[in-house]
């Protein structure tokens, strides 16, 4: 979702006054396309995040933390040198632009006052911040571009110009009659947001398709919504909202979205900057813990899709050995019948005396072998199948219970929060064989991390691991035999343990509990999950069983709903 030119109005205008005569003290460059300003306002110290990301270029306060790299980079080095002690004279957008421009107040190398100026492009793929000089000349710029679109170049040294305006009608500025001709001229069956993004200048696709969704196709209403929106702006009535679907930052505008749906949750914020910030924040979490579990994600589905597959020829080879007493039989019926036989029949009729009423049956023989041999080839097939019966219900057995850890694993990747929870997991994996360490890299023998702490609304304490491992660790070392212990029925999850002190813990709490038991779980997404509770006393370790692997008895069961912002308001 790019940041359009009427939510970016909003947000300088909420920026405007805090940031004027604000003094910038440190520039940083935590990533290649991301800058990190703090400035001393009136309010106290305040940090502006700067982003000319394609997918996420924007300007707003932030209260995210983000890790710098051992070396500046020559931007940002630069820009230490010009902005450090710089005060913000003015904070200005042109009209109807997607950019910003930040009229600096500094001191050049002589100590003498000059006036630079920082613009923030944030147009798509042209995104970019440009340092410019007091003579108008461009001093550096983020992403230098020596061919940039409609012929503008960004080089150090160049004159800086704006971009050029767009060849279509201003949206805000046309007169009404202009409005009412354009809505007349659509043809029937024409789609009306991509006829409004071809016709109108300062409205984003978000806003035609939204315009087109509450019209309903009808060209009347259409002009209604259209004068709308142009008076809700102009009123600058706004109301900052974010869209998710499936717990997924999906959208964020200036006005209540309808066109996703009910499946659509919107949630409302104080300001533009608690906005783009909580919707960065969370798609940015999202696709960092995707990437960074990406190989790791691959390495154990190959696992254990090999090892599905491997369950599935071993299940087969069980079922051909269900006819093994049959076998037997038959050589039972041959040896009680060898007198009656020559070498070369192809085949006995006898009587089944295995059978009530001994009736008569046809044994089909191998006519080169004598009577002897072919009764020794069915005892010898006989004994094999039952050998075979054997060894593949163990392996078999031991095939599921490696199954259902790799499960496990696979879950626990889903759920990682940070390169920690990963590289535990990584350790886990190399520690019971899924994995080999690479060569030439010896085993880390990094400090355990502590499982996730929470705090009660009765001020009990929660505990959550974060692996199998972990989670054997919370279990069996950790938690106290009178603590509660509680897991999410038949699906894979964390273990939770609710400190009790020996104490009947509050209904709230244990709810509480359960409801992390059911966001730690696989059951994240759904509606309500069920979740078994008893104390740690109950719960047993079976011998030879692999991490997270337990059994427990005397359990209660509580319908419970994963809760996101619960566990963040608890997380300690």
């Amino acid at each position: 979702m790019p940041l359009d030119a009427v939510t970016l109005s909003a947000l300088a205008a909420e920026l405007m006054p805090g940031l004027e005569g604000a003094r910038i003290d440190r520039v940083q460059q935590p990533e290649k396309e991301m800058l990190l300003l703090t400035v001393r306002t009136k309010e106290g110290n305040r940090r502006l995040l700067v982003s000319a990301s394609v997918s996420g270029a924007r300007v707003h306060y932030t209260e995210q933390s983000f890790e710098n790299p051992a070396e500046p980079p020559m931007f940002c080095m630069l820009l230490r040198k010009h902005l450090v002690g710089a005060r913000i004279r003015e904070l200005c957008q042109p009209e109807m632009e997607r950019l910003l421009l930040f009229r600096l107040s500094a001191r050049d190398e002589m100590g003498d006052e000059s006036e630079k100026t920082l613009a923030v492009e944030l147009i798509g793929r042209s995104a970019n911040v440009v340092l410019v000089g007091s003579d108008g000349r461009i001093i550096d710029c983020l992403r230098r571009m020596e061919y940039g679109g409609e012929g503008r170049a960004m080089l150090p040294g160049m004159l800086y110009r704006l971009p050029p305006p767009q060849n279509k009608t201003p949206f805000f500025s046309s007169p009404v009659e202009d409005l009412r001709a354009f809505t007349a001229s659509i043809e029937p069956g024409e789609e009306l947001d991509k006829a409004l993004l071809d016709r109108y200048s300062g409205l984003s696709p978000l806003i035609c398709r939204e315009l087109a969704y509450r019209s309903r196709r009808d060209r009347t209403l259409l002009l209604e919504n259209m004068l709308a929106l142009r008076e809700t702006v102009a009123r600058r009535d706004f109301c900052p909202t974010l869209v998710s679907i499936d717990g997924a930052a999906r959208d964020f505008s200036f006005l209540s979205i309808n066109q996703y749906g009910p499946e659509s949750i919107k949630e409302r914020f104080e300001s533009f900057s608690l906005l783009l910030d909580a919707f960065y924040a969370r798609r940015d979490r999202l696709e960092s813990r995707r990437r960074r579990s990406r190989e790791l994600l691959r390495a154990v589905k190959t696992a254990h899709e090999r090892l599905c597959r491997k369950l599935a020829l071993q299940r087969e080879e069980l079922a051909e050995t269900a006819g093994r007493e049959q076998i037997r039989r038959r050589a039972e019926l041959i040896t009680a019948n060898i007198y009656r036989m020559k070498k070369g029949e192809r085949e006995l009729v006898c009587e089944d005396y295995f059978e009530e009423g001994c009736p008569r049956v046809t044994i089909p023989l191998d006519p080169l072998k004598t009577p002897q041999q072919n009764a020794a080839a069915l005892y010898r097939d006989f004994t094999r199948k039952k050998a075979a019966e054997e060894h593949l219900s163990v392996l078999i057995a031991e095939g599921e219970k490696q199954c259902e850890y790799l499960a496990t694993v696979l879950d626990e990747i889903e759920r990682a929060e940070t390169e920690r929870d990963l590289n535990d997991i990584r350790r886990e994996l190399v520690s019971t064989g899924y994995l080999k360490q690479p060569r030439g890299v010896k085993a880390e023998r990094a400090k355990a991390q502590a499982p996730l702490r929470f705090l009660s609304s009765d001020g009990l304490e929660i505990l959550v691991g974060r692996s199998n491992v972990q989670n054997d660790e919370l279990t069996f070392r950790i938690a106290r035999r009178s603590d509660l212990w509680l897991h999410t029925q038949h699906i894979h999850g964390s273990h939770v343990i609710l400190r009790t002190d020996g104490l009947e813990p509050p209904q709230r709490s244990v709810e509480q509990a359960a409801s992390l038991a059911a966001y730690y779980s696989q059951g994240r997404d759904a509606g309500k999950v069920k979740v078994d509770i008893t104390q740690v006393r109950r719960v047993k370790k079976p011998a030879g069983s692999l991490p997270g692997a337990v059994l427990y008895t005397d359990y209660t069961t509580l319908d419970a709903a994963p809760d996101e912002k619960l566990a963040e308001r608890l997380k300690q």
